[in-house]
């Protein structure tokens, strides 16, 4: 077996001997590489990246900006949802407000009614008492006025004593007849006062049920409404952190840029509602200047005084947080925020938006003055008023904005123009 191999292992050997010098040699320098088509004789050295990896980059790039661009998107969808739901919410506060000013209004009909009736009642036993006092001394004393009349009646002769005797006997009778004229008068004023104080129990269980149902679902929509802006809160970081992969910045760097993009939209905004407010004016005027019409009249005399203390209160709580229903300290929802300033301006407002602008005189845009009243709504109703501000001068307001959120100082067009001014 060994002598069958040997040639094949002699024949290897020559082969391992041939490869020797060329191992041991020098190394032969490299060909120069072939530049890849579009590129320059003096490219970069092998190591950096290629034509193709620039178009693949570039190509990657692309996508990313397309994704950038797609999440853009998706954050001023988020950022409208939000708007939506916190208006929702202070609509259904503002809802609430209104069903306990109804509550309490009625709650006062029933507690005057209720005296009335009481009243009625007491004026009507002290009548009855009246009347049966007098006719018992009638007959106790048996001589009386009204009773000789009576007896002098039962025997009169003849058509003349008849008459004279029966007008004898009404003059004596008055004062009993106008006793139980008076007795029977207050019995019917007592039982209507007792009926309406029944109506107005049952307008303040009606209104007492209508506050339960708004409380409840405002504060149903108040929960809904602060996981909204959680959820939003948690996409938005979400969304910041995406827009960071795809520019290859960081999440703070992405935050940054989209604050300063929400800024620009929010100032485009503000400016076009003041547009729309000057072209309403312009209307207006041009309507009147057609139709002759007379002069527009001032509005309420302005108390420098009473605005002073009025936005001085409104400054100092700002910061505080938007509480539901709130009428201080801890913090106010807009109406609350409104009507405990004016307190301290010396007027009273109801602790709704709606009864403030009934409350206040209408001025127009042109008339505001610092401490004036601005409104919104959703409709263009006075009575579907759901948001109030204080106006500060320089196109500038306090408002206690929605739940969630904190008093501040913001531009008076940050939410589109208003719908109303007023002047306490």
């Amino acid at each position: 077996m060994p002598r069958r191999f040997l040639p094949a292992l002699l024949l290897a050997g020559a082969a391992l001997l041939a490869l020797l010098p060329a191992a041991n040699a020098p190394a032969a320098p490299a060909a120069p590489a072939v530049a890849p088509a579009g590129l320059a004789a003096d490219d970069p050295e092998p190591g950096f990246p290629s034509a193709d990896d620039v178009d693949r980059a570039r190509a990657e790039a692309d996508a990313k900006a397309a994704d950038a661009t797609a999440v853009e998107a998706r954050l001023a969808a988020a950022r409208d949802e939000l708007d939506k739901a916190g208006q929702a919410a202070e609509q259904a506060v503002e809802a609430y407000n209104g069903a306990l000013v109804r509550l309490g209004r009625a709650q006062d009909a029933s507690r005057a009614a209720a005296e009335r009736s009481t009243a009625a009642e007491a004026a009507h036993a002290e009548a009855a008492d009246r009347a049966a006092g007098l006719i018992a001394e009638i007959y106790r004393q048996g001589a009386s006025p009204q009773l000789s009349a009576i007896n002098a009646l039962l025997g009169a002769r003849g058509t003349a004593s008849l008459s004279s005797q029966a007008a004898a006997v009404g003059t004596a009778g008055a004062q009993t007849r106008q006793i139980l004229d008076d007795a029977t008068g207050t019995a019917k004023a007592a039982a209507r006062a007792a009926e309406e104080a029944r109506a107005a129990e049952d307008a303040a269980r009606t209104a007492a049920g209508t506050v339960r149902a708004a409380k409840e679902q405002a504060q149903q929509r108040v929960a809904d409404q602060q996981n909204r802006v959680a959820e939003i809160g948690r996409r938005r970081e979400a969304l910041l952190a995406e827009l960071a992969t795809a520019r290859n910045t960081t999440v703070e760097l992405e935050r940054q840029r989209q604050e300063a993009l929400d800024a620009i939209a929010a100032r485009a905004a503000e400016e076009a509602a003041r547009r729309a407010q000057a072209e309403a004016e312009a209307a207006a005027a041009q309507a009147a200047r057609q139709h002759h019409a007379a002069p527009q009249r001032e509005g309420a005399a302005w108390s420098a005084g009473g605005s002073a203390a009025a936005l001085a209160f409104a400054r100092s709580v700002v910061g505080l947080p938007y509480i539901w229903g709130g009428e201080g300290p801890q913090g106010y929802d807009c109406s609350g925020l409104t009507m405990m300033a004016w307190r301290r301006g010396g007027k009273q407002l109801t602790h709704f938006a709606a009864d403030q602008y009934a409350e206040s005189t209408p001025v127009s845009y042109a008339q505001l003055q610092p401490g004036d009243l601005v409104f919104w709504t959703k409709t263009g109703r006075a009575a579907d008023i759901y948001h109030v501000a204080i106006y500060l001068g320089d196109d500038q307001m306090i408002e206690a904005p929605r739940p969630g959120t904190a008093i501040k100082q913001a531009s008076l067009w940050i939410m589109g123009r208003p719908d109303f001014y007023a002047r306490p």
